[in-house]
């Protein structure tokens, strides 16, 4: 298991965020004194190597930091997440000996802040395909299309997008790159407007032929599985699992928000509270038995990737499925929480009513059901995850 170290999250930080969020979700509002909060106290440089003014957080490491602030703020956990991501990323190619990342690290440690732009209509295999138009020109890649979701819309620096170079048709490629904020040739539009993770701000992004300087450009590799290197399978493993983390901290609290009600609540037909009733004593096992499948499974993960288990091609497997087991049973949990609220979940005065619609933006981070089932499904019955259905 990979060693724990001490959390920069502080009592006073958490209680900061935790004070906070209903305001944010309200509002409709970034969480802007969380981040600032948090990028004082050194969060946003958890993943970079000590050696480079880092706090040098393995992957097991930084998503404990994700779940805890989780607890008590999941958009702003989840917000960034898509930061840590990327410097995590960085950190774990610069640890096998490949340098090419090294200016993200570098940047991330003097303040500038990654975003992830990966998000397209009509794109439900993010990172390997897209539908965002890559070229090469004289100096860099010019890029042309629309990101959604696209995280940190307030405060990126560093807007991590990719696009399809299909000059060649035979061989498609995918360029992956860093936009500079001040950048020209793409505009950002006010579309945040969701059900849940609202203090995200995930505003849309329009790319209309700007161009990233050659310097910005991370990979630039085959289309689809077959572009799967060190740098799209760290992306995979730094997300998912951050995104599982968000949801298992945020289930944690659901239940915690749930149990000490059933010790007061009544009910007409019983002389007790109805933590005495068969029924929801059954419904209370089960978020717990799910809450612990999810720990189990997540810290595995985590502590596998951060301690360089071999799993070699089952390693996409592993993330997918974790990732989708956190989320799946997150919102099971907080479902049944709900149940157990009696009704006053519903109300806007109760925290699991932000929590429950929260809950439910998880399904939407990659990878979905569809997508886990198919490439799960294919890579256990050794097919390519590019071969496509054929019918009749």
């Amino acid at each position: 298991m990979a060693a724990a170290s001490a959390s920069i999250l502080t009592d006073a930080i958490l209680a900061g965020c935790a004070e906070r969020a209903a305001g944010y979700d309200r509002d409709n509002a970034f969480f802007t004194e969380d981040f600032e909060a948090l990028k004082k106290a050194g969060y946003l440089r958890g993943p970079i190597p000590k050696e480079l003014g880092g706090l040098g957080h393995t992957l097991a490491q930084s998503v404990a930091e994700t779940r805890r602030l989780a607890y008590y703020a999941p958009a702003t956990a989840l917000g960034l997440n898509m930061h840590n991501y990327w410097m995590g990323v960085a950190a774990d190619l610069w640890r096998s000996g490949d340098k090419s990342l090294e200016w993200m690290l570098r940047e991330g440690a003097a303040g500038e802040v990654f975003a992830a732009g990966h998000a397209e209509s009509g794109c439900d295999i993010p990172l390997l395909l897209s539908t965002t138009r890559a070229e090469k020109v004289d100096g860099g890649w010019k890029f042309t299309g629309r990101k959604g979701f696209g995280s940190l819309t307030p405060v990126w620096t560093r807007f991590g997008i990719h696009g399809m170079d299909m000059s060649d048709p035979a061989a498609p490629k995918v360029v992956h790159a860093f936009l500079p904020r001040d950048a020209k040739g793409y505009r950002i539009e006010k579309t945040w407007d969701t059900m849940g993770m609202r203090a995200t701000r995930s505003d849309d992004t329009i790319l209309d032929g700007v161009v990233v300087p050659d310097r910005y450009i991370a990979r630039v590799v085959p289309a689809g599985a077959a572009g799967v290197d060190l740098f799209i399978l760290s992306i995979f493993a730094w997300a998912l699992t951050g995104f599982g983390n968000v949801y298992r901290g945020l289930a944690q609290r659901a239940i915690d928000l749930v149990l000490p009600s059933l010790q007061s609540r009544t009910s007409i037909g019983l002389t007790r509270a109805m933590a005495f009733h068969p029924e929801v004593q059954h419904r209370v096992a089960e978020m717990v038995v799910m809450k612990e499948g999810i720990d189990a499974h997540l810290d595995r993960v985590a502590d596998d990737w951060s301690t360089g288990a071999d799993h070699g091609m089952a390693w996409p497997i592993k993330i997918v499925s974790a990732k989708y087991h956190g989320v799946e049973s997150a919102w099971k949990i907080v479902d049944t929480a709900m149940d157990l609220s009696g009704g006053g979940g519903m109300f806007r005065k109760n925290e699991l009513e932000r929590v429950f619609r929260d809950a439910r933006a998880g399904r939407f981070h990659p990878s979905n059901s569809a997508l886990v089932h198919e490439l799960v499904g294919k890579m256990s019955l050794g097919i390519s995850p590019d071969e496509q259905p054929r019918w009749g």
